[in-house]
């Protein structure tokens, strides 16, 4: 299942955060791999200053693996459904493991690109402009 969060960097952590996705630590450990920087790659910053981003779950629970690597640099302010589950192929049984190369949320990706300015580059210029 795809689910759209929506977090904020916890304060103090943004160096931190930084540092694991640079050094391509972020989510070490976990099962989800190198999801954790794809998604970082792709967040966008709101006009709120929340972040959001698009990712790929499989856990019975919304995040259930996920939640306390990205706890850690995040407090999820909300994370739901990306789309109809009655839609979603992994979900109903029809084809295990879909989301992986599914575009089922390529429309909503597509638009949060246009949405909001990139996090990565915020959040970089957020710790250069403290140095």
């Amino acid at each position: 299942m795809r689910y759209l969060v929506t977090a904020r960097v916890k304060p103090g952590r943004e160096r931190d955060l930084l540092r694991a996705i640079e050094d391509q630590t972020l989510g070490r450990g976990s099962v989800a791999g190198d999801e954790y920087l794809h998604n970082m790659t792709d967040a966008r910053v709101r006009g709120d200053g929340s972040i959001r981003w698009v990712e790929v779950c499989f856990c019975a629970t919304p995040l259930e693996e996920e939640r306390s690597y990205w706890e850690e640099y995040f407090e999820l302010v909300k994370v739901q459904d990306a789309h109809h589950r009655s839609k979603c192929r992994d979900e109903t049984g029809e084809e295990p493991w879909a989301c992986c190369e599914c575009d089922c949320t390529a429309k909503l990706e597509k638009h949060l690109a246009k949405k909001g300015t990139n996090f990565l580059e915020i959040l970089k210029q957020s710790i250069a402009s403290r140095q």
